[in-house]
């Protein structure tokens, strides 16, 4: 039986999820991706930069409208292994990105699939696809590692 490897970018995701483990951030990683390219990666950063807004996500999303001179993000695939909090679907919703793959789910402080469940809000301007359980395993292994190490 053949083995089902990732696609690149949560592959890239992973991988910039524990370099930020390594950093001694939440180990979260984002990845954009455009037509198949990759036009921005981030991980975790709050810590290191003082602000609560550094999220993965976050400066994925600023470093792919930046590189494409716009703030509108159409088209654009965003990768990233853990499921966004509120904040970060918010940014999704106003970037307009149009598919949205996470790894792991988050109970306590998704937003997608629990919690505020931000797409499925009435007032919510732009609804990305979204595919999760992508990289799962390897995600939730990583956040169990990481807070465990840390108890």
């Amino acid at each position: 039986m053949a083995r089902w490897t990732l696609p690149s970018p949560m592959q890239r995701a992973l991988e910039l999820a524990n370099a930020s483990a390594a950093a001694g951030e939440v180990p979260v990683g984002a990845v954009v991706t455009k037509g198949g390219d990759v036009i921005a990666e981030a991980h975790n950063r709050p810590r290191e930069t003082c602000d609560p807004t550094a999220h993965a996500e976050i400066l994925a999303i600023r470093k792919a409208a930046a590189r494409l001179g716009q703030e509108r993000l159409d088209g654009c695939d965003l990768w990233v292994t853990l499921e966004p909090c509120a904040m970060c679907a918010g940014a999704i919703v106003h970037a307009r990105i149009t598919r949205l793959y996470f790894a792991a789910s988050d109970p306590k402080g998704g937003a997608v699939e629990h919690g505020a469940r931000i797409f499925e809000q009435p007032g919510c301007l732009h609804r990305p696809e979204i595919y999760s359980g992508m990289g799962e395993e390897r995600s939730a292994d990583l956040l169990r590692q990481f807070f465990r190490e840390r108890r």
